[in-house]
């Protein structure tokens, strides 16, 4: 069983420049991933960026779901506006 801050490493040391917050039970996780790598992509390239990053998790079953917004440096300055 996976941890929040398990998911959060990977996911920052496969993607360049991230910012990641994951929350989760264990089995299902939501996590908001903030990188310049999603400049220029549409939210499902986006996605299948991070899962190509925690694709091993995946395969083996030890990650289950996982719900995440993909957003840019530039969109999450706006979101805190």
């Amino acid at each position: 069983m996976m941890q929040p801050e398990a998911i959060k490493d990977l996911i920052e040391q496969g993607l360049p420049e991230c910012h990641a917050q994951v929350e989760g039970d264990g089995a299902h996780f939501q996590a908001v991933i903030v990188s310049p790598a999603f400049e220029g992509k549409l939210p499902i390239a986006r996605q299948r960026l991070v899962n190509s990053v925690l694709q091993e998790r995946f395969d083996s079953g030890e990650l289950h779901a996982l719900s995440m917004r993909t957003l840019t440096p530039e969109q999450w300055q706006k979101e805190q506006g």
